[in-house]
């Protein structure tokens, strides 16, 4: 009897859901692959039902710098799985600096004093919220882990292990359907040190290479070792240190930004809702501007608001800016920032214009002026092509 066919399977690949639950990280971080990696690989586990029985989904540690976008991870996270980046139970370790104060994630036992009025964070209802029928995973994020007193961190050590936490009023809190993600800023000092001005969003970005980024890796860990007990690391499954950003992370980051301030501008403008575009010279100067070692994105994001977000919302508040407007956003000879209005009622655009959509937008503006001269009217919506 002839024996079957034998047949080489890959382990490499991911499902369909998985895949774009990748892809849409990808899209909202920049530069850091091995986190979104890593993400993906536990929830891929997730998705085949073969993760661990009686623990959490996944236990995740981030260490980097701040502004570095460990945080940011989580968030993307949870746009990807519920469209919200607010769908996850989020923990400011540094408000649990004291012992006592963790009575305020579990509740006090009955018997203390203001039992009743202290309602525990940290509960099944907050934790199910955002389930969907397709997607029963809560996301749990405890930031800045490294400021929380030796209680939470003793308390953490049940969570990670056994997937389970009982409340002040014996209330029992399952979490082995839960992405836990602990964010901390161990060796930053440190990795600041391994290269001039510091690291991350540095503007000598471009002397950073290979070596550095595992020196920056081994340094983070060993500060991890140090500030945590062999026990809880040893509940960790996966480890990620936050490299260094070269110059094309910052610039998509920079694109990523403009596109939030955009769907801010078409969701909440005072019902004035247009688009912008800058010019290649102004992105310079926002990198320019906001690139630090210390801030990081954050720096970033201030530099934005300064020079881009409060000309626009004066622009909104005196009237200058109105619906449908296109404003393009350069310096003059002089190196003064110019708003420009470049066409007047352009199609409304969801994301944020690249360089080349101004062409197609002043295209459309122009061709809708002319049906107002050739006709007497303005083109209906059925007439409008995208």
């Amino acid at each position: 009897m002839k024996s079957g066919l034998c047949l080489a399977l890959d382990p490499t690949l991911r499902s369909n859901d998985a895949e774009q639950f990748e892809q849409s990280l990808r899209r909202q971080v920049a530069g850091q692959d091995e986190a979104i990696e890593k993400v993906a690989e536990i929830y891929q586990m997730f998705l085949a039902g073969l993760n661990p029985v009686g623990r959490p989904v996944g236990n995740l540690l981030f260490l980097g710098p701040t502004g570095s976008g460990k945080t940011r991870v989580v968030e993307a996270v949870a746009e990807a799985l519920f469209g919200d980046s607010h769908a996850c139970v989020k923990i400011d370790c540094a408000e649990f600096q004291h012992s006592h104060e963790i009575a305020k994630l579990i509740g006090s036992p009955p018997g203390y004093l203001g039992h009743r009025e202290t309602h525990p964070l940290l509960t099944q209802e907050a934790l199910n919220q955002w389930h969907t029928e397709t997607c029963k995973v809560s996301i749990l994020l405890f930031d800045e882990i490294e400021k929380a007193s030796d209680s939470l961190w003793q308390l953490l050590l049940g969570i990670l292990d056994k997937g389970t936490l009982t409340l002040g009023d014996n209330r029992r809190v399952d979490l082995s359907q839960c992405l836990i993600f602990m964010t901390s800023n161990l060796g930053a000092n440190e990795m600041n040190g391994l290269v001039d001005g510091g690291m991350g969003f540095n503007r000598k970005v471009a002397t950073i290479d290979t070596r550095v980024d595992e020196k920056m890796g081994h340094t983070a860990m060993e500060a991890a070792r140090r500030k945590f007990s062999p026990e809880f690391m040893n509940r960790i499954d996966k480890i990620v240190v936050f490299r260094s950003l070269r110059h094309e992370h910052l610039e998509k980051i920079l694109d990523m930004e403009l596109g939030q301030v955009q769907q801010r501008i078409l969701k909440s403008a005072a019902g004035v809702p247009f688009v912008f575009q800058c010019s290649q010279r102004i992105k310079e100067h926002l990198l320019a501007e906001g690139t630090d070692a210390k801030y990081g994105a954050r720096h970033l994001k201030r530099a934005i608001e300064r020079n881009l977000v409060f000309p626009l919302a004066n622009l909104v508040a005196t009237g200058q800016a109105r619906p449908g407007d296109l404003i393009k956003v350069d310096f003059d000879d002089a190196g003064k920032m110019t708003f420009v209005r470049e066409a007047e009622n352009a199609l409304p655009v969801t994301p944020y214009l690249p360089e080349k959509a101004s062409e197609a937008a002043m295209a459309q503006s122009a061709a809708m002026r002319s049906a107002r001269v050739g006709t007497g009217r303005v083109p209906a919506t059925g007439d409008r092509r995208s």
